[in-house]
């Protein structure tokens, strides 16, 4: 977002996806941060597994609307705005999953990027907790959020990270969305139009975090949290990310501790946590932070397997299960999230 989930009437969860083109893959949304200094011999590897793994936007919107036009009763499809070429900016809300034929319907779509629903279908069909839960809360999915630069990194770049907006005097496209909202945006990142992280000529400049950041401002009081998913490092990190400081409501959102456990119990993977600015980097202008000094109470930001082996690149064999893992740290999260810790 960027993913990207929203739990709505007595909570909402948010798994909003943030910048840069990213990976529609068996089951899970994570995005894609390779720099264009990557060596290019990678390519040939990242072309042989595309195919099966990833998929034009148009593909994705065909998917979308074919939901809500199958499953309207369950779905609902809405743009909460454009891209800066004018492409849609859609989000799915699912108004309930108690309902067993919506997972099963998911689970022969056509396209594999109904495969993102695994995320849903796997624990929530055999988990009684989860579906309790899920009487008590709406989900949102934008499963595109930097639509242009996903579109570019199809026909031109693979490995093209940024949005598409012009800077005509540097002859630059592009900003680091994630760089870009109206949280200390002027620090811990590129003032160079042509960097990976250039963080734009000010605060919202890019159309497509403007229009979340409104959707988001509009219905921050009855949402509760706020994840998204990222690759890679092998961590689950919350705020902050622009300075070193603990936040007011520590002793909730520390329940990290057990997400990452419970991660682990599935394949014994380990993941750190802790904030983001001293687990990871400090970095400014962030979506977690943003949403965090706005007023959502529990913020995280996976990053996803694995810690430098396979990097960006990782094997379709790896796929299924970091899905399957991280599903259980994002029930964790969410049944915690249910006792009302703010």
């Amino acid at each position: 977002m960027h993913m990207n989930y929203r739990l709505v009437p007595a909570l909402q969860v948010d798994l909003w996806q943030p910048s840069s083109p990213f990976h529609i893959v068996e089951g899970m949304v994570t995005d894609v941060r390779v720099s264009q200094n990557t060596s290019r011999s990678l390519l040939p590897y990242l072309q042989q597994i595309e195919a099966t793994i990833l998929f034009l936007y148009l593909q994705i919107q065909g998917w979308m609307h074919h939901l809500n036009k199958t499953h309207s009763d369950l779905i609902h499809m809405f743009s909460v705005g454009k891209s800066y070429e004018g492409r849609p900016l859609f989000v799915l809300k699912i108004k309930s999953l108690y309902c067993q034929r919506l997972c099963d319907c998911l689970s022969v779509s056509p396209y594999l990027i109904g495969k993102l629903f695994l995320l849903w279908k796997l624990p929530f069909l055999t988990d009684p907790a989860m579906k309790k839960m899920l009487t008590q809360l709406y989900f949102y999915i934008m499963p595109v959020f930097n639509v242009d630069g996903y579109q570019f990194s199809w026909t031109n770049d693979r490995f093209w990270r940024k949005t598409r907006s012009k800077n005509t005097r540097f002859r630059c496209h592009g900003v680091d969305a994630n760089r870009n909202w109206k949280v200390k945006w002027y620090e811990g990142a590129s003032f160079h139009p042509c960097d990976d992280t250039y963080c734009g000529p000010f605060p919202e400049s890019e159309p497509e975090v403007k229009a979340v950041a409104h959707f988001l401002r509009r219905h921050r009081k009855q949402i509760k949290a706020y994840l998204s998913f990222h690759a890679y490092a092998q961590m689950l990190l919350y705020p902050y990310s622009y300075k070193y400081a603990t936040i007011p409501n520590f002793n909730c959102v520390v329940t990290a501790y057990n997400a990452v456990n419970a991660l682990q119990s599935a394949y014994g993977v380990r993941y750190r946590y802790g904030p983001a600015s001293s687990t990871l980097y400090v970095s400014s202008g962030s979506s977690m932070d943003w949403a965090y000094k706005n007023g959502i109470p529990y913020a995280f930001a996976f990053e996803l397997r694995d810690t430098g082996h396979f990097g960006f690149l990782l094997p379709e064999t790896l796929i299924k299960p970091t899905c399957t893992e991280t599903m259980l740290a994002v029930k964790n999260i969410t049944l915690h999230l249910l006792k009302k810790c703010h």
